[in-house]
């Protein structure tokens, strides 16, 4: 089995900032791309930002400039960075890993189990 455990979130004024992690852990043989998507009451769940395993990034136009993504390849964890926060940002926030599993060798998608954002005075 493979988990996905998130931590970090909660509540912040305007203009603050929070700090989301994620860890993988499990029976995991390599981790391909790994990202976080947020989901607005009444929306549609949306990417915010992504890393490859190489390190490459790509970021959701609103948060370019603000948010920051990064990985510790060797502890199989996924950080974003949010500063700037606006009340826009507020969400739960996913953690997502594409995985290699070692039973198989193939790749599947695993989702964690969100973490509120709310940003508000």
């Amino acid at each position: 089995q493979v988990q996905l455990v998130e931590s970090g979130g909660g509540l912040v004024q305007p203009g603050g900032s929070l700090r989301l992690s994620c860890a993988a852990s499990g029976s995991i043989f390599r981790i391909n791309a790994m990202g976080w998507y947020r989901q607005a009451p009444g929306k549609q769940r949306e990417l915010v930002a992504s890393i490859t395993s190489g390190g490459t990034t790509n970021y959701a136009d609103s948060v370019k400039g603000r948010f920051t993504i990064s990985r510790d390849n060797a502890k199989n964890t996924v950080t974003l960075e949010m500063n700037s926060l606006k009340p826009e940002d507020t969400a739960v926030y996913y953690c997502n890993a594409r995985i290699i599993r070692f039973v198989n060798g193939f790749e599947y998608e695993y989702w964690g189990q969100g973490t509120q954002v709310t940003v508000s005075s």
